[in-house]
């Protein structure tokens, strides 16, 4: 297979993206108050995002540096610059069509119904999604034909990932502060001691919280998609690289297995094309079952393809049975989380609710908890099926499969914020109930699509990762002789304990970061409330540019020590107790990651949706001491779900990223 397709398969994604945009662009904006509103969140989102790329820019220079200086050399400098670029312009591009899509969705919604406004909410997703896939094939793509033809150089190709990942980490961790510090002081401020409803234009937090949103879910969430899915790519390409003839034999040629994934990947682009399309050709049923036909779709024709795949570049079978083992395994994660986030255990929680916050709080946590065991059994059944059939190439191919189709996956996950801005524009123009009714169905579908997004960008982590720590070990045993993780050596019990605080030190420094900021919003929210003469009669606006400008404050100022932390242990660990250690650190870390990850997202994800379910009218509906109750869970579940718990899916991939980076120098 000609080495080209990947670059031309990711230009071509790039030139359909900015089709959809055109396309999006055609639907009416609105005018009068509904621009301004709109306009406000678009400004106070991109503000944010010049302002923290600004911080960025920073860091990737100093890092940058260091790698030129150091043994690894200009070739691993310039991916990992590389990889940084992508990964800010993917978070840039989708932020910036996201907050153009949300007013057209609104509007759609008032003029057209809900078959429309799906579509225009959709395609606002798709163009991040498209833009994912197809930065990340360019760019790797584009090294790979630089560096990829000699397993001797394809070391530098490991940068990109570094590059991708630091970005991601800060991206995720500031965007995540920021949505949910202005989350947290609107809810508890209007929802709960003001009594207004959510999204009401006289809450001083509402913009930041709409900002919040796409700083969030769309430019975060996409950072972290993109690192997972380049690190798995160049996970399997450094352990094609460093595999021995004995192995490599039975496969197919050393060449081929290196070139696969990006193969793979340029398939799955295609896929998530046709999946994109499928939910617009079923728009007209209702939007859940569109959204599923285009995933389940992209999903089981990227399986067909995928086997054309293999046999053209040259591979054995069983290599693409590992392939079907990842793709299945991240659909069977996605199904898993929705059951915990929209089936039974919502309605549980909500009933909870019954007897006081508390017992909301016990129930979602225990549920939280609860929710692990399915996932971490798949995440072992893939392991198990992807190393049987080709060994520890398998592991990366399998992460590359679940990972393949991520133009659609992360389209469906960036739809959502698009719809919940739709609803808090509509609700804040006063485009009245029937328009309100559609945008939160739709809204409330985004949930549960957003809820599934975070638990298969989850399970693509911990696989994307351990592909990574199976490259390192490769690399690392060409450098240090003899070299082994075993359970009897010290240095690797060490390790592994140290690897497991970094999870809980992380999660308490981004809980503790809302929490902190959280209260200076809403201080802020009560002044404006107490001295702004008419705000509550309606009769003057809030002052939303300081509540923008206090969520991003804080999340600047509180992001930067968890990147530094992430970046800096791998090499304070490899080169202070050595390689073993180090390895051992990132077996700790990612088993912690993953548990603490999918608790803390499924439980922030249950507590949402159980607010949702009481507010539709069950158990007292609105204004009753049961929803309360609720918005007090869901208060506790936003940091959960959008902050910390996404934070653990980068903090383990660029620990081990760093740690792959970093190997050949532990010799």
């Amino acid at each position: 297979m000609d080495q080209m397709v990947p670059v031309v398969a990711g230009s071509v994604g790039i030139i359909l993206a900015w089709g959809l945009y055109r396309l999006v662009l055609r639907y009416p904006a609105g005018e009068g108050l509904v621009r301004e509103i709109s306009d406000a969140i678009h400004h106070g989102a991109m503000v944010f995002l010049r302002r923290e790329y600004g911080v960025l820019a920073w860091f990737v220079a100093i890092v940058a540096v260091l790698i030129a200086f150091s043994h690894l050399g200009f070739p691993t400098m310039f991916a990992f610059l590389m990889g940084a670029f992508c990964s800010a312009l993917a978070g840039y591009f989708g932020m910036f069509s996201a907050t153009r899509a949300n007013v057209r969705t609104a509007i759609a919604a008032q003029r057209h119904g809900s078959s429309t406004a799906l579509s225009v909410a959709f395609f606002g997703g798709s163009i991040m999604g498209l833009t994912v896939a197809s930065l990340g094939l360019i760019g790797l793509g584009s090294l790979y034909l630089l560096y990829g033809g000699d397993p001797q150089t394809a070391h530098a190709i490991h940068g990109f990932g570094m590059g991708a990942s630091s970005v991601a980490l800060f991206s995720r961790v500031g965007g995540g502060i920021f949505t949910k510090c202005a989350d947290v002081g609107a809810d508890l401020v209007g929802k709960v001691e003001a009594g207004i409803p959510e999204d009401d234009p006289r809450n001083p937090g509402v913009i930041a919280d709409n900002v919040g949103d796409n700083v969030g879910d769309v430019a975060g969430m996409g950072s972290d998609i993109f690192e997972s899915y380049c690190g798995a790519i160049i996970a399997t390409i450094a352990i094609a690289s460093t595999m021995s003839v004995d192995l490599i034999d039975p496969l197919g040629t050393q060449q081929s297995l290196m070139f696969l994934p990006l193969a793979l990947a340029s398939a799955g682009l295609l896929c998530s094309v046709l999946g994109i399309a499928a939910v617009k050709l079923f728009s007209a049923l209702a939007p859940a079952n569109a959204l599923r036909i285009g995933t389940v779709g992209a999903s089981f024709l990227f399986s067909a393809l995928a086997y054309g795949v293999t046999v053209a570049v040259g591979v054995s079978i069983n290599v693409w049975l590992a392939v079907i083992a990842g793709a299945l395994g991240g659909v069977f994660i996605g199904v898993v989380t929705e059951y915990y986030t929209g089936g039974k255990p919502v309605r549980d929680i909500a009933a909870a609710g019954e007897t006081g916050a508390a017992t909301v709080i016990i129930s979602g946590f225990a549920i939280g908890m609860q929710s692990v065991i399915l996932p971490m059994f798949t995440i072992c059944a893939m392991i198990y099926l992807s190393t049987a059939v080709c060994g520890l190439y398998g592991v990366g191919i399998a992460a590359v499969g679940m990972l393949a189709t991520v133009g659609i996956t992360m389209a469906i996950d960036a739809y959502g914020p698009v719809a919940d801005n739709a609803g808090g524009i509509a609700e804040m123009a006063s485009m009245g109930k029937e328009t309100r009714a559609i945008t939160d169905s739709l809204d409330e579908l985004g949930n549960t699509t957003a809820a599934i997004g975070k638990g298969f960008a989850i399970g693509a982590a911990a696989l994307a990762a351990l592909a990574i720590i199976a490259a390192y070990v490769q690399t690392v045993a060409l450098h240090v002789d003899n070299f082994h993780l075993e359970l009897d050596n010290p240095q690797v019990l060490i390790g592994m304990f140290l690897g497991g605080v970094f999870p809980f030190w992380v999660a308490s420094l981004t809980m503790t970061a809302v929490g902190d900021a959280a209260s200076e919003m809403i201080q802020e929210i009560r002044r404006q409330f107490r001295e702004i003469k008419g705000l509550m009669l309606g009769e003057a606006k809030p002052d939303h540019a300081r509540c923008i400008e206090i969520a991003t404050d804080a999340a600047l100022k509180r992001m930067v020590f968890p990147g530094i932390l992430a970046v800096a242990a791998p090499v304070l660990v490899g080169f202070g107790l050595g390689p073993e250690a180090l390895g051992g650190m990132l077996g700790g870390a990612l088993v912690c990651c993953v548990l603490l990850a999918l608790t803390m997202a499924n439980a922030g994800g249950a507590w949402d949706n159980a607010k949702k379910y009481v507010e539709k009218g069950n158990h007292g509906g609105k204004g009753s001491e049961v929803h309360h109750a609720t918005v007090v869970g869901d208060t506790v579940g936003d940091p959960f779900k959008d902050t910390s718990g996404p934070a653990m899916n980068i903090l383990i991939n660029v620990m081990a990223i760093v740690s792959l980076v970093i190997a050949p120098l532990l010799g």
